[in-house]
Order: C-alpha cells, then sequence, then structure tokens
C-alpha cells in the first residue's frame, strides 16, 4: 500500500508540475494565469516534499500521503470555487483538470485513510 500511495502523490504532484508550467506559458503558449501558477506550483512543492518524505520516513507514508492529499485537494477547491466565481482561468482545460484531480485526489485520500486504519488494526 505505501507504494501506491507513493506512485499515486508523485503523479498529483508531476500533474501540478504540469500545471503550473503551462500557466505560467512555458509548456503551451495561451493559457497563462498567475494567481493559479502560484497556487498550483505550492501545492506540486508540498506534494514533492510529501514523496521525498515518504522515502526517508516509509512508516509515516500513510499519514503523509493522506495530510499532502488533503492540501492539495484544499487547494484544488479553492480553485473551482475560483472558476466558478470567474476569478480563475475559465478553460475547458482547465476546468477538465480539476474535475479530473479532484476525483483523483479523493481516491487517493480514500486509499490514504484505508491504508492508516489497517494500520492502526
Amino acid at each position: 500500500m505505501r507504494q501506491t500511495i507513493q506512485i499515486l502523490v508523485c503523479f498529483e504532484a508531476v500533474t501540478f508540475v504540469a500545471a503550473s508550467l503551462i500557466h505560467s506559458g512555458v509548456l503551451i503558449a495561451g493559457y497563462e494565469h498567475h494567481q493559479a501558477r502560484i497556487a498550483e506550483g505550492v501545492i506540486a512543492i508540498v506534494l514533492l516534499g510529501a514523496v521525498t518524505s515518504t522515502w526517508i520516513w516509509p512508516a509515516w507514508t500513510h499519514q503523509v500521503g493522506l495530510a499532502a492529499q488533503a492540501f492539495a485537494l484544499l487547494g484544488t477547491l479553492v480553485g473551482v470555487f475560483a472558476i466558478a466565481i470567474g476569478v480563475g482561468p475559465r478553460t475547458i482545460p482547465d476546468i477538465a483538470y480539476h474535475v479530473a484531480i479532484v476525483a483523483v485526489l479523493i481516491w487517493g485520500l480514500v486509499i490514504a485513510r484505508r491504508a492508516l486504519a489497517n494500520d492502526a488494526k
């Protein structure tokens, strides 16, 4: 279960790095958005830090995975709210990414929570 959580958190981190680079105009031009770039970059750093932590302290993988993904989900929901009120970027790719990453983050939280509950038994 630890490896599953590590892979999932790493995947999430990579997607946030890509989203931040897209909103920077580095990967794709035309989707620049300063606030989204910063928010996605911060979430990516937290997730990358979590993955690194799980390699250093594997016994904490479930707790770290749960905390990092909860932080990422909260930040992503702020992004969803920003899109909904018209402050955030409202392109089809942005909306699709948010829907997909929310689903992945919830799935990851469920996996990490179940693993943590199994550890407690």
